[in-house]
Formats: C-alpha cells, structure tokens, sequence
C-alpha cells in the first residue's frame, strides 16, 4: 500500500503519512462497515482517496523547499531499476530510462494513471480496481488501455533516442 500512495504524491514521507491515517480511520470506523468482501480493496479506496486530497491540497499551496531537503537526491525512490550485473555505463541509461518512465506514468491523466498503478505496478485484479475507484469493470479495462496506448506512445521517442544513441562495435573503424 505504500508504494500505491507514494506512486500518487511521489514523496515517500507523506506516503508513510497516508497510509498511517488510513489504517487509522479504517479502525475508527471500522464499526460502519460490517459486510466487507475484502478489507483490501476498502483500504485501498481509503488510500487513493486520502492520496487525491493531498494532491489537491498541493495544488492550493505552492511549497518553497529550503535545505537539502529540497533536494532531489534527497528524496527516496519508491522503486529502484535492478542494476545487479550492469556495467557504469548501462547502470546510468537505466536509471534514464526508469526516470522516464517513472515521469511518464505521473504525467498521465488521474484517471488512466490510477488505472496503469493499481493493474500495472500494483498487480491488482480488474474488479479489485473496479471496486476501488467505484466504476464498472469495462471502464477500468479501458482506462487501462488507453493509459497503456499513452505510455507507449510517450516512451517510444524515450526508445528511439536510446536506440539511436548506440554505435554497434562493429561499425566502429579504428584510425
């Protein structure tokens, strides 16, 4: 559930936060809800509720960060790109590439982007996500799609300029 939070408000801290006042509530009015299929799905729906309205608090707050906690080194990934066999080189174009591709899923739209995290990074099934963001089935396999068919479409030029950038070493005539 931490990683879900932190893929919507990108901050590992304020995730922790989310998380906490969602088990927290989910206690406090535990009472409310008697007939729960699954506590999953509720907790997620608490959670992607609470993330959406820190995101939309940000929004009527503009933040100056002072220190290095401003800092972008600073901040904790929520996922790291595996480098276990990755020469110097190769290590820093998957970094890149994962920053990339971390970007392009925070600039989808909300919908298609909670959509790709719960089914995508989250492995959570279609009617789990159904559930979760109180919509039909169909729609949440649309959503998903479409913000499949935007990733792709986004990271191909990602692609192409690394492609691109590759010299085979057969090509390379030496002087």
């Amino acid at each position: 559930m931490n990683n879900f939070v932190c893929r919507f408000v990108g901050d590992r801290e304020t995730a922790e936060d989310i998380v906490q006042e969602t088990f927290l509530r989910c206690l406090r009015h535990k009472h409310q809800y008697p007939a729960i299929e699954q506590v999953s799905t509720w907790l997620y729906t608490i959670a992607g509720n609470l993330a959406k309205t820190e995101l939309r608090r940000r929004k009527r707050w503009h933040w100056v960060a002072i220190g290095p906690s401003g800092d972008d080194e600073e901040r904790t990934p929520f996922f790291e790109p595996v480098a276990a066999d990755l020469l110097p080189g190769e290590f820093t174009d998957a970094r890149k590439v994962h920053s990339s591709v971390v970007d392009a899923i925070g600039d989808l739209p909300s919908e298609f982007r909670e959509a790709v995290q719960l089914r995508d990074l989250d492995g959570l099934s279609y009617d789990e996500i159904a559930k979760i963001i109180d919509c039909p089935v169909g729609t949440v396999k649309s959503r998903v799609n479409r913000g499949r068919l935007r990733l792709q479409k986004r990271l191909r030029n990602l692609a192409d300029e690394f492609i691109s950038g590759l010299t085979p070493a057969a090509s390379v005539v030496p002087n």
